[in-house]
């Protein structure tokens, strides 16, 4: 039947179900096969010829009529995993069955009555459909689906390469068959890399489409606490319930990570060939970021130090978490599957970064967001994956893509959530004294970026970045400022040097934080002075030797320290500075910053073309909620803290607040410095008649304040702490990235979701 025909007859059966006030019996089969049996229509054919008016108006008009249509398409994906799927016609009404349940599924969610409709069990619907089992052994229609949609994607022909060579008769028994002799790709616990079948990779495709949105039912409800923590959909099918949980989960990650954009290393190759890959991982990637949304601060994954060989997963540890995806997850451990998945991630993030080296020479992917969530969710659930990232520099090729994404998005409002989870891995990697060492190999890849030219290491390129993002990002990204404070804070122990440029970029930012007009309009702004002043303090006490730059520019800048030492905390001052403010329009100032040339090839950070889609977000927890200190001892290792009352902050006027503060800036150590060396500084200057930097440098390279400086204070290290409000803030962006990033077919667009608004830039 010409594919014309097939999409008329497909309407007509539409038409029939929305306009039918009396219900259709389950077992007139003339009328349901219409919508699956003889039709070719594709996923895209399916939302044109379905609208969504149509599919509200038989929910509330002919209730029984689309009941009967959600249970009889998944009775055909039963049917389809039960017989193995040996002929294209099976296939064909699997995936036709298969596109119109993700058509219909949002608008089963959407309705809170409907909710439950797909946990209830279908009566004279069990197993096979032959009504002869009583009702206490049917399934809930959820879980049969869940369980046909898993066999599906390990049907031998359909999805997977067979392993028979001979004949039909003797084709796999699909409840025989063991999945884990099928994984689709090579990498963790599977060598075998199997054919590249571009059919199998759409079947897939379009049985994740399903999958993603049978979880989608998380999209809405409201953001809360308590509402995320169990998606019933997942916590089933990432149960042992699913005999292909462990299969289907090293499928996916191994997919995702084996994935190759730039096409066997040919440039251009993607011109010449169509990429069926490509959706399939993009897909892969989300199915599975959502299968791991589980919230670790309730979860009690303990690690223990014992491995074993010969499999991927690490069998000594304690039982994991009931979500059996987060448990192979937090068990992986061998170092070549480490690698492997290292690899991959930073391969696909460094993607956008090739582009501007030959332009369009390899295909540009789209799906860097959903790599962070993974990325995240592996450093999260898996430390020891997050101790291999930092044993060597090749943490730097994560860090570098993030950088980049963080400084092109900082414009960008439609992209606040993208800066979030950058910030966010960043956050954690500096909990770690590792990743503060490994900052300091010189950073010589010179991706084109909008910033000033520098030469130095990837700390420099970090600061610098941050810099950028403070001075010049918009005005939502705010709350920001103290997790990128919090990360230099936390690294500047190890810094062995910092380049002119970036020294200069630091006491700008004093600069700028230390205005009286800054630091009285909000009662947090001074914490921006203190982590500065924490900064500036770990360096000259433990890095003074290779850090003449910072110094150079501390003794240059010594007004701000003074004026700091010397803040009015009358209330006619303060009134006076907060009055001066009116007349600023820019928060902070790029006065005074010395931009110089910002790199060859670079383009400016543009904001969003008006109209762009964004959805909103929860708000994040303060930096105090999100962290947890630590003290490190002489032997390295960390003591926790007890977190201090928050008198430091006091509201109420702003004269009663400064004074509790202002007594605290840790200001002793710069000061001791500037007295011992700026006299000697000036004397250099007026016996050379020295105008010369060089000369000056030279000096303070070769000086020192063994014994000059007060007793050093010991390290403080503000460590991520999973918490319920970071669990919601990543649910409520995840699927926010998922929403707007599936448009062909827009699964949810127009549904009535309610974990996020979406709104126009």
């Amino acid at each position: 039947m010409g594919s014309a025909d097939s999409k008329l007859n497909f309407r007509k059966a539409v038409i029939q179900l929305t306009t039918k006030t009396q219900p259709v019996e389950a077992t007139d089969d003339a009328f349901w096969d219409q919508f699956w049996a003889d039709t070719a229509t594709s996923v895209q054919d399916v939302f044109a010829l379905v609208p969504a008016a149509e599919i509200r108006a038989v929910r509330e008009e002919s209730p029984s009529n689309l009941a009967t249509l959600c249970y009889k398409a998944v009775e055909k994906l039963v049917q389809g995993a039960e017989s193995g799927c040996h002929s294209e016609k099976e296939r064909q009404v699997v995936l036709n069955c298969s596109r119109l349940l993700t058509r219909v599924l949002p608008y089963i969610f959407e309705d809170p009555d409907w909710r439950g409709f797909f946990w209830s069990t279908v009566p004279g619907a069990g197993r096979g459909g032959q009504g002869e089992e009583d009702d206490e052994t049917a399934r809930p229609l959820a879980e049969s689906l869940l369980l046909a949609i898993a066999d599906l994607l390990f049907c031998p022909d359909f999805t997977v390469q067979s392993h028979r060579r001979n004949n039909v008769d003797s084709a796999e028994d699909v409840r025989s068959l063991d999945s884990c002799e099928y994984i689709w790709e090579a990498g963790v616990g599977f060598a075998h890399s199997p054919q590249p079948n571009s059919i199998h990779d759409m079947n897939r495709m379009e049985l994740l489409k399903l999958l993603l949105t049978c979880f989608s039912e998380a999209m809405y409800l409201p953001p809360s606490p308590e509402s995320g923590s169990t998606n019933p959909w997942v916590q089933f099918f990432c149960s042992t319930e699913n005999r292909h949980a462990l299969p289907l989960f090293t499928s996916l990650l191994n997919t995702v990570c084996a994935y190759d954009p730039v096409g066997y290393g040919i440039p251009y190759n993607h011109l010449l060939f169509s990429d069926y890959r490509e959706p399939l991982v993009e897909e892969a990637a989300q199915v599975l970021i959502v299968t791991l949304d589980h919230d670790s601060a309730t979860s009690t994954t303990c690690t223990v130090d014992g491995t074993t060989t010969g499999t991927a997963m690490d069998d000594a540890e304690p039982p994991g978490p009931e979500n059996l995806f987060v448990n192979y997850l937090s068990r992986i451990h061998r170092e070549e599957d480490f690698q492997f998945i290292l690899k991959g991630i930073a391969r696909l993030l460094s993607n956008p970064l090739l582009q501007t080296y030959l332009p369009n020479s390899t295909k540009k992917i789209q799906f860097h967001q959903e790599l962070l969530v993974l990325f995240w969710k592996l450093c999260d659930f898996n430390k020891k994956f997050l101790f291999f990232v930092l044993k060597s520099s090749d943490v730097l090729d994560i860090l570098v893509p993030i950088l980049y994404f963080l400084n092109d998005a900082r414009a960008d409002q439609s992209r606040v959530g993208l800066m979030h989870i950058g910030v966010f891995i960043l956050l954690l990697l500096s909990g770690e004294r590792n990743f503060g060492v490994r900052l300091n190999k010189p950073y010589s890849v010179r991706v084109p970026m909008d910033i000033p030219v520098f030469t130095g290491t990837h700390a420099d390129l970090l600061i610098v970045v941050f810099h950028k993002i403070v001075t010049s990002g918009h005005q939502r990204l705010q709350p920001l400022f103290d997790c990128l404070l919090t990360i230099v804070v936390n690294v500047s122990p190890y810094l062995k040097s910092l380049s002119m440029v970036t020294a200069n970029k630091l006491l700008h930012l004093l600069e700028a934080f230390s205005t009286t007009w800054f630091l009285f309009s909000a009662s947090q702004n001074h914490h921006l002075v203190f982590f500065l002043l924490e900064v500036f303090n770990n360096i000259i006490q433990y890095q003074f030797d290779g850090n003449s730059n910072l110094v150079y520019a501390i003794i240059r800048k010594r007004g701000v320290f003074h004026q700091l030492a010397n803040l009015p905390t009358d209330p006619p001052s303060i009134h006076k500075a907060l009055q001066r403010r009116r007349k600023t329009p820019e928060p902070l100032s790029r006065a005074g910053s010395q931009e110089g040339a910002s790199m060859e090839g670079s383009r400016p950070a543009a904001p969003a073309e008006p109209g762009t889609l964004k959805t909103s977000l929860v708000a994040t927890p303060g930096i105090d909620k999100l962290t947890e200190k630590s003290q490190v001892s002489e032997d390295g290792t960390l003591r926790s803290l007890e977190p201090e009352s928050q008198s430091s902050s006091a509201e109420g006027s702003p004269s009663e607040g400064i004074l509790s503060w202002k007594s605290k800036l840790p200001l002793q150590t710069i000061m001791r410095l500037l007295q011992v060396l700026v006299p000697q500084v000036e004397k250099i200057c007026i016996d050379k008649g020295l105008t010369d930097e060089s000369e000056i440098l030279r000096f303070l390279q070769h000086g020192t304040l063994v014994g000059l400086l007060p007793v050093p204070h010991p390290i403080l290290i503000r460590k991520y702490q999973a918490n319920s409000g970071t669990a919601v803030w990543f649910r409520t962006y995840m699927w926010g990235v998922i929403y707007l990033r599936n448009v062909d077919p827009p699964i949810w667009y127009d549904t009535d979701v309610k974990l996020f608004e979406i709104q126009r830039v």
